[in-house]
């Protein structure tokens, strides 16, 4: 069985719900995984919108929001998850607002594109505090058994 990753908020390539945007109570999406192979020590995910700032001209990847360390046992997050209600030990980085906290689609201009990106690793990560995208990343090199995503778009009205 292949690690897949849902939600019951929005469907692959879907438009992703205002309350979890800026223009509504900018509250995470409920997510739901499974797959994860058995050998999986940790899991990761980091949700990004590479169309920053206009998906006609990107010229950055935003980071909205950075877990990493999840327990392999756990199998979904609740809708507007908060940070003491994480799976414990699920340690939670820092997005490109400076916050470790999740950070709801906002964009500028256009339709951008978010991806949920999760990731089985076959180890427990240092603790880097509120390591960024970039640190969670170098630290899972060589680590990654299995990946999915989930896309979601958004475009403000």
């Amino acid at each position: 069985m292949a690690l897949s990753l849902t939600s019951a908020d929005f469907h692959t390539g879907g438009s992703i719900p205002a309350v979890h945007t800026c223009d509504g109570a900018d509250t995470s999406p409920a997510l739901s995984w499974s797959g994860a192979p058995p050998e999986t020590r940790s899991l990761v995910l980091i949700l990004d919108d590479p169309d920053a700032p206009d998906p006609a001209a990107p010229q950055r990847t935003w980071v909205h929001w950075v877990l990493y360390n999840m327990p392999p046992q756990a199998s979904g997050l609740p809708a507007a998850v908060s940070n003491t209600d994480l799976p414990h030990g699920t340690q939670v980085g820092l997005n490109d607002w400076k916050k470790s906290s999740y950070g709801g689609p906002c964009p500028p201009i256009g339709r951008h594109r978010y991806f949920h990106k999760l990731y089985a690793l076959d180890v427990v990560l240092p603790d880097m505090g509120h390591a960024t995208k970039a640190q969670v990343e170098k630290a899972m090199q060589n680590h990654v058994l299995a990946h999915t995503e989930l896309v979601g778009t958004y475009q403000r009205k």
